[in-house]
């Protein structure tokens, strides 16, 4: 799901890359069963529906009873797994292709420069400082040497205005929640500040302190409870949290979201108030202005996403898309900055801007070209500075920094484009390359493509598609057809150097980019969510006919993936068309739609999906819902559906309920197994190792499934 609040994450004769390719073959079957789960009769009526939920305890996080069902169903699984003899050879694979440095795009703080590197195999990435571009390399935050396991995770959340200090998160087996410290960037050493009960946070400095979100302590269940009457507060350096200035809330209104921050030179307050992960409504004060003693309304309704990006004097400088469903930018004069007295310095477009960032007093605008980045350099009246030179089709991102920043850098990437972060020198245009990934692998045995489909309504959709060179368009190809579909997430063309190993075997691995996400603007998006959203399970399985029809694959040799919001495509799919394809796999999923809103931040999804328990979206709800659409003796595809322990996002109650009905119902012609991570959550933070493990895990169940035995060189 968009933003912190998201739901946010595969006999031919082919051409040679590291591995030959995968032999057809008899396949020894693997024997399973499930573990035995009892069944409650329990039956909701909601608005005349007759809603069934007859696995209703297993919500119940903390009983034995889905304790010991929870043990069950991982040794059943990991008994799976072990009977797969190329299961641990993927593994090895993987490894391989995992093992190289990697970069994160460095952030300047005064005279120092940070940045992210993992060294090939660490499970964490760690944090180092160094003075300017040339100095020594010195860790500032090693989050490896905080558990056994790599399952602490660090996130750097906000840096002081005087560069001194840095806020950071600390993330445990991949909960949302988290606990905020700060450290000290020259001496590296970390404050006696600690903060917790902290969720979708980060630290925005203003003075000697910053502002930052947090809930109450949990009454119950601290990975299931919903999560309401977000507060945002003040910190100041030193003092202990129970001092911490209460700065926002509503009693009166339970589930919001709200965020203040502050402007580069401190000038400006910012307050931001979300009913979930959409629009939002904002508000500002001017501190210089002592009328300005409660916020002053910029934007009401619920309506726009305003962004202010820089002040400069009485103006500010923002992109919304209040009447511009791809988006503007405009400028707003902070003594009557009513919408209809913004001045338009850079107009909407036909194609939607993706990302707004300025440095040096100049506007970088990323623009979405058929899912591909377009970079321009504006200044502050808008004037167009330059086109900024992209490698080749794919995606940027970056470009930020502070007013007084000469340079910035971005990275850079695509399917078989490694991240490469380039510096940009922001007066003179020029792009040089700063770090580049070293991946083991040759790109010329590779090629993507870029294809447009026709949806059941007519709509016309995009899709990227990569393989190896020369593969045989007989329909035999093993197919990973990947989507999302919601919350204004675009998928651009991203690198995966595990995703390698499937390619190696001569997969074809598919990006779809259907409707749900702002691929072409907010138009993209309302035509997939609310009452649009059968839109999306359309356009998938649209791109899943295509690639039938063109001849890449077909239904014995196509498995469809999705996580999150996508995990429910993936689930909506099989139950609306079983025959779709060979293997299913549904991650991290909402699968109960009738009870999405009742836990953690869920309800924070009701602006994209509709709420449930109103009328006008019930029996809309009810009609995709997966869980409620299984039906008794189908055949359904062999489905891997994969959850975790401490997943607070997307409860884990969603894959338990749907694994157990999948189990119970379906004619058992195809295994519908649960692989349940343990220290885990969402994705967030997830180690390595762990990622590795998983990996290895999907790769050998779609081939195995397939009845495909891949061949690795020794």
């Amino acid at each position: 799901m968009k933003s912190q609040f998201s739901l946010v994450l595969i006999p031919l004769f082919l051409m040679n890359c590291n591995n030959t390719t995968q032999n057809k073959v008899a396949k020894e079957d693997i024997t399973y069963s499930y573990p035995e789960t009892k069944m409650i009769a329990h039956v909701d009526t909601i608005n005349g529906i007759s809603v069934e939920d007859n696995y209703r305890w297993l919500e119940n996080d903390t009983s034995s009873e889905t304790k010991a069902w929870v043990d069950a169903q991982i040794k059943n699984t990991e008994s799976y797994f072990s009977k797969i003899k190329f299961r641990d050879q993927f593994k090895t694979r993987l490894l391989e292709l995992a093992n190289y440095p990697k970069y994160g795009s460095p952030s300047k703080h005064g005279e120092y420069y940070i940045y992210a590197k993992n060294d090939g195999l660490q499970n964490q990435f760690v944090y180092y400082v160094q003075k300017g571009l040339t100095g020594k390399e010195e860790v500032l935050l090693d989050p490896n040497t905080l558990s056994k396991d790599g399952t602490v995770s660090v996130s750097l959340v906000g840096a002081s205005k005087d560069h001194k200090y840095m806020a950071y998160t600390l993330q445990r087996a991949g909960s949302d929640w988290q606990e905020m410290y700060i450290m000290d960037i020259a001496s590296r050493k970390q404050l006696n500040d600690k903060l917790e009960w902290v969720k979708f946070s980060g630290a925005s400095w203003y003075k000697d302190g910053f502002f930052y979100n947090r809930f109450d302590k949990p009454k119950g269940s601290a990975l299931a409870e919903a999560n309401q009457y977000q507060k945002v507060y003040y910190h100041k350096i030193g003092d202990s949290q129970d001092k911490d200035q209460l700065i926002f809330e509503d009693k009166k209104v339970a589930q919001l979201f709200y965020g203040v921050y502050a402007s580069e030179d401190q000038r400006y307050l910012f307050l931001t108030k979300s009913e979930g992960t959409g629009n939002y409504n904002l508000f500002f004060k001017d501190t210089k202005n002592p009328a300005h003693k409660d916020w002053i309304e910029i934007t009401t309704g619920f309506k726009s996403e305003t962004d202010v990006l820089d002040a400069d004097g009485d103006f500010l400088i923002a992109s919304t898309n209040l009447d511009a469903p791809n988006k503007r930018i405009v400028k707003i004069n902070v003594k009557n900055p009513q919408p209809e007295k913004w001045e338009t310095i850079v107009a909407e477009r036909k194609t939607f801007i993706d990302g707004v960032s300025t440095a040096g007093k100049q506007i970088f605008i990323t623009y979405l070209k058929d899912v591909a980045s377009q970079v321009e350099q504006h200044d502050y009246a808008g004037k167009l500075i330059r086109e900024i030179e992209l490698p080749t089709i794919g995606d940027a991102g970056g470009f930020g920094g502070e007013q007084s920043d000469n340079e910035v850098f971005y990275t850079f990437t695509s399917f078989i484009y490694p991240p490469t972060i380039f510096k940009y020198n922001i007066e003179t245009g020029k792009s040089e390359v700063f770090r580049t990934a070293e991946v083991k692998f040759d790109k010329n045995n590779f090629v993507t493509k870029q294809s447009f489909f026709i949806s059941k309504d007519g709509t016309k959709v995009p899709m990227f598609i990569v393989h190896k060179k020369d593969i045989a368009m007989d329909g035999k190809n093993p197919t990973l057809l990947y989507a999302y579909g919601g919350f204004s997430v675009n998928l651009n063309p991203g690198f995966s150097a595990t995703r390698l190993a499937f390619l190696e075997q001569g997969g074809v691995y598919v990006l779809a980019n259907i409707r749900g996400g702002n691929e072409y603007g907010e138009a993209w998006h309302e035509a997939g969510m609310l009452l649009n959203k059968q839109n999306v399970f359309d356009d998938f399985i649209g791109a899943a006919e295509f690639l039938k029809k063109e001849k890449y694959t077909s239904t014995d040799y196509l498995a469809i993936q999705g996580g999150s919001n996508g995990g429910l495509l993936i689930g909506a799919c099989i139950t609306q068309k079983p025959d779709l394809c060979k293997v299913a796999i549904p991650q991290v999923g909402v699968m109960d739609m009738l009870r999405y809103h009742r836990f953690t931040i869920g309800w924070g999804w009701i602006n994209e999906y509709g709420n449930p328990d109103s009328a006008k979206y019930t029996k809309y709800i009810h009609g995709y819902s997966p869980l409620h659409n299984i039906k008794m003796g189908q055949k359904y595809p062999a489905t891997l559906i994969t959850t975790a322990d401490h997943d607070d996002r997307v409860v884990p109650a969603h894959s338990f309920k749907f694994a157990a009905e999948l189990q119970s119902k379906s004619d058992k012609s195809a295994p519908a197994i649960i692989r349940i991570e343990r220290q885990a959550g969402h994705g967030g933070g997830k180690p390595l190792a762990k990622t590795i493990e998983e990996t290895a895990d999907l790769y050998s169940f779609i081939f195995y499934n397939m009845g495909l035995t891949p061949t690795f060189k020794n």
